[in-house]
């Protein structure tokens, strides 16, 4: 019978809203020719909300680990980030953070540019971007 339940759960993509959270580590980024060191969550969410241009954020395409940043660092879901990008473009206070497909892509973004700004997997993490927050 379990068999046959976990068959089915898996079969029709269900199995996703039973999944555990997303339990990647989360870090957020600089180039190593940035002089920051260290940052808190609270000093990050500034940048990806627009509140602050010291440094230029790059975004993850929508997916679990930009929901997981979201939540955990800025203490808001894709709506209601959508929805301040979409007012501070509207009236000219800002540009829209760069989007990329990957983790990658934002640690190449990040790690080319001394003023961005960007988070990854930990795992991700090479010589080429310097951590200066660990998401809890």
């Amino acid at each position: 019978m379990k068999t046959t339940i976990a068959k089915i759960l898996l079969a029709t993509g269900a199995w996703l809203a039973i999944a555990p959270a997303f339990a990647t580590e989360i870090v957020v980024i600089v180039s190593p020719k940035n002089p920051a060191t260290r940052m808190f969550g609270e000093q990050a969410a500034q940048f990806f909300l627009g509140k602050s241009t010291l440094f230029t954020p790059i975004e993850h395409s929508d997916g679990p680990l930009r929901n997981e940043f979201y939540k955990k660092v800025l203490d808001k879901d894709s709506t209601q980030v959508k929805a301040i990008w979409s007012k501070l473009v509207f009236t000219g206070k800002a540009s829209a953070p760069k989007e990329m497909g990957s983790s990658a892509e934002v640690k190449k973004a990040v790690a080319a540019d001394p003023q961005a700004i960007g988070y990854i997997e930990k795992s991700q993490v090479d010589d080429t971007v310097k951590v200066i927050l660990t998401v809890p």
